[in-house]
């Protein structure tokens, strides 16, 4: 068959039913359309020209494109590239990049057909595309500003600005990535590579009694099958509990259908899957323990030989017991939160290879320091033999903390002397990484007549699944901030996570401080209904404020933002007909006992190159770009000689990209570094300094573990705060957002906008659509359509206000952003609702109101 691809003649005599995309991507090498479901057709990373029509390539056989004319951004005039790229950067456009290129496609299709579109005809055709990071709302504004240059002819003009804290500096590194040339991990291409695919558990609980692997031995082009006898360092790993096997090896019992029970490797992705489908399993298939309640009564089925109990945390100040009794209004519930998937856009993908007489990782892990050492722990190798290199990701949102796919892929390499890449499909993906947890709080909260918070008691259990990920700090966190933003006198909390045969469940954005905010929020306007009290008053009176205490205790040394954020939304919500108010509190690091460490280096490469090190992952969120204008703001130095890489061997170990503290971390261990390269400067110029490098390090470690008898614990370092109002339409739909948040120092305006959008919007959705089900611990789905994620039409208006209330410990002042965002924002639905038809919602995700008549 005959076709144009990108203004080339092309001819292909390959199997006719082989997808667009795969004949792209593995035939001729073309990385701009990215594989973020295929054959889902559920994402729209792939779209691409075809016949003036913009297509999903991953549902197009190659006998739909005889005699067809294909274009991809690479066959765009670089003016038009030129253009899509400048408007996405100028406008904020582009967080992790994996959805853009295709989504350039769309719009690119759009205005060919309509060259000055409305917003809402640009939702509409955004309908095939999922973005997981910004709530469409900047690619929307990117679209019209690459419309109104490509009308006037407007390529090249870029913002430049010096890079310092407060501006809008364009994302780092982020040009190519709206064009889809730089490569992420699934992108990556090496000589000799082979491919590697795994065999899952076909069943949730159940013991492997033999496993034949000779029918996949014997298909042409496969290298070698892999199973748990093949690893020869340690076969269980996890962030904190080495609970979770490599591989389930035979005789064991399977905790989850995403158990891995052996590799293949072979020439070629196909060939390695066709083999795994030859692998036969013989089981004896178990009862699987699905219901954590269930899991804690005694004879339940152990999941592990430690028990169903993964940890308990207990906070307790006074007798809420009777305190609640005096209280003069008591609002009690029993609050149920749902199973959420990341719906990150890139699957998890690793390529392996040998490194010197160890293996050398990409990762696109949310912490290439702990990657590293897990894959020498499987391997047996000291960490100074294991190289892991960040490729930034497409998307985590917590879900790649925990390591996926970097160990087998790693232990492949290793034995084999080859490279090795092993990617998961969409459906693979949701069937193994870690979900959002599932609450069920029973809570109490407690007022005087004058509207002052009393008490609260609340008894917090969450379905961990499968392995411990790290559960226990997820339900820390619940217990840590069951308060909510607001000083609580006397407080009774107590949070169990429990094994479950479920998919495990990990970090997520909010990390179980969203599902209590829902609970206390919605228990707020309860006792404002009970008390006939005013609810942004009661709010505001109630704000946590310095002097005051959190759930744990802990008492804030310095100003809070509560109270700023709720004057900032104050008039809105009163002027409003349908309107629900709600608060948010999240803590920046890990806290809790455990040190936040940060650490930075600048490395003099020339005088035309500077490159800062750190230890953190760049997904979307914009460290890379915290980095650079830290680093702008102390030296002056120009931003476009600025360069960032994140590698195990460049020596500056941090933790995991979690608990919103990179721009904190990251920021801080700068600052130290910059001091030194600052005094050099003065007496010294760049070429002087060629070579030279500087180091950094900020360390928090006066936190308190949980449980420590101190008449003051320092929970967390620092804590974002936030106020939302949702606006109902006369029908009870959502119309509108208003987020006030307060970031303590706004380094880039854009980012913070980008991130608190691209949050809240995660947030609607846990709110009204999203659920993942599982029954008898298998998906009931693994099509990413089917997990409820909002596309741009379904999205609201969303604005955002920025409140800047200094942290004595960040650097500039600056807070965590990347969570808070979604905290209030179920909590302000459901009393949105609550307002219109007067029902009161208990459970995720929410039904919308009927329209009142």
């Amino acid at each position: 068959m005959r076709f144009q691809l990108n203004g080339k003649q092309k001819e292909f005599n390959g199997d006719p039913k082989l997808s667009l995309l795969a004949y792209l991507r593995d035939i001729e090498n073309i990385i701009s359309p990215k594989d973020g479901c295929s054959p889902q057709a559920s994402c729209g990373c792939c779209v691409v020209q075809l016949n003036e029509r913009a297509v999903l390539a991953c549902v197009i056989p190659m006998e739909k494109v005889e005699s067809g004319t294909v274009l991809t951004i690479e066959g765009l005039p670089e003016t038009t590239q030129d253009i899509f790229a400048q408007s996405f950067l100028e406008k904020g456009g582009v967080q992790c990049g994996f959805c853009i290129p295709g989504i350039v496609m769309q719009a690119k299709v759009l205005l060919d057909h309509n060259p000055a579109p409305t917003q809402s005809e640009i939702s509409n055709a955004l309908t095939p595309h999922l973005c997981r990071c910004t709530g469409y709302k900047k690619i929307e504004e990117s679209i019209l500003e690459a419309a109104s240059r490509l009308q006037n002819n407007k390529a090249g003009q870029a913002t430049v600005c010096g890079g310092k804290v407060g501006q809008r500096l364009q994302k780092y590194d982020s040009y190519d990535v709206v064009l889809g040339r730089r490569p992420f991990v699934a992108d990556l291409r090496f000589d000799g590579m082979l491919f590697g695919a795994l065999k899952l558990s076909d069943h949730p609980r159940a013991k492997v009694l033999k496993m034949d692997t000779s029918q996949a031995e014997s298909l042409p082009g496969v290298t070698r099958i892999f199973t748990a006898a093949d690893i020869p360092g340690d076969r269980h790993i996890g962030l904190i509990v080495q609970d979770w096997p490599v591989m389930v090896a035979v005789g064991e019992t399977t905790r989850y259908v995403g158990d891995v029970l052996s590799g293949v490797v072979a020439e070629s992705e196909e060939i390695a899957r066709r083999a795994v489908e030859l692998i036969r399993v013989e089981y004896d298939v178990l009862t699987p323990v699905t219901d954590p309640h269930e899991a804690l009564k005694s004879g339940a089925a152990r999941i592990h030989e430690r028990g169903n109990l993964l940890s308990e945390t207990v906070v307790k100040r006074g007798d809420a017991d009777s305190t609640l009794k005096d209280a003069a209004f008591v609002a009690t519930g029993r609050f149920q939160t749902q199973t959420i998937e990341h719906a990150f856009m890139e699957p998890e993908s690793c390529v392996a290879r040998p490194w010197q007489d160890g293996v050398e990782a990409f990762s696109q892990g949310q912490g290439v320091y702990e990657d590293r050492k897990q894959i020498a722990r499987i391997l047996g190798l000291k960490e100074d033999k294991t190289k892991v290199v960040l490729v930034p990701n497409g998307g985590g949102f917590g879900g790649k903390e925990d390591l996926s796919v970097q160990g087998h892929a790693s232990l492949f390499a290793h034995l084999l002397k080859r490279p090795v890449k092993v990617t998961l499909t969409r459906d693979e993906s949701i069937r193994m990484h870690p979900k959002r947890h599932p609450l069920w709080m029973d809570y109490e909260l407690g007022c005087s007549k004058e509207g002052k918070l009393t008490a609260v008691k609340a008894r917090i259990i969450g379905d961990t699944g499968a392995y411990a990920s790290v559960g226990m700090k997820v339900l820390e966190r619940s217990a840590g901030h069951a308060t909510g933003a607001y000083y609580v006198p006397v407080v009774d909390v107590e949070s169990r996570a429990v094994y479950t045969n479920n998919i495990p469940n990990g970090a997520m954005r909010g990390f179980g401080v969203n599902q209590v905010a829902f609970a206390v929020e919605s228990l707020i306007d309860e006792l404002c209904e009970k008390g006939g009290f005013d609810r942004w008053q009661f709010r505001y009176d109630n704000a946590l404020q310095a002097g005051q205490t959190t759930s744990t205790g802990q008492i804030l040394d310095h100003a809070a933002g509560a109270k700023a954020t709720l004057l900032a939304v104050k008039d809105v919500f009163q002027q409003a007909k349908f309107a629900g108010l709600a608060c948010g509190i999240k803590n920046t690091g890990i806290g809790n006992g455990m040190p936040d460490i940060g650490r930075a280096k600048i490395v003099i490469d020339s005088p035309e190159k500077i490159i800062l090190q750190h230890g953190w992952t760049e997904m979307g969120q914009g460290v890379h770009t915290m980095a650079v204008q830290m680093f702008c703001q102390e030296t002056g130095i120009d931003p476009a000689i600025v360069e960032v890489r994140v590698e195990t061997t460049d020596d500056t170990a941090c933790g995991m990209t979690t608990a919103s503290r990179g721009t904190s971390l990251v920021g801080n261990a700068m600052v130290v570094a910059c001091q030194k390269l600052k005094k050099d400067l003065e007496t010294r110029s760049l070429s002087e300094l060629e070579g030279r490098e500087y180091a950094g390090e900020w360390t928090c470690d006066w936190t308190t573990k949980p449980g420590t008898n101190t008449d003051n614990p320092i929970t967390h370092y620092s804590y974002s705060y936030a106020a939302q109002v949702v606006l109902l339409n006369d029908t009870g739909q959502v119309e509108k957002v208003v987020a006030a948040h307060d970031a303590g120092r706004i380094i880039n305006p854009t980012l913070f906008e980008g991130q608190i959008q691209g949050s809240i919007h995660m947030g609607l959705g846990y709110a009204l659509t999203e659920n993942f089900i599982q029954e008898d611990g298998v998906p009931k789905s693994t099509r990413l359509r089917k997990c409820g994620v909002l596309r741009a039409k379904e999205t609201p208006e969303i604005e955002v206000i920025g409140i800047e209330v200094h942290d004595p410990n960040g650097p500039f002042g600056a807070k965590g952003v990347g969570e808070i965002g979604l905290v209030p924002t179920a909590g302000a639905v459901a009393n949105a609702f609550c307002r219109y038809d007067g029902i009161r919602r208990y459970k995720l995700p929410m039904q919308a109101p009927d329209p009142l008549s």
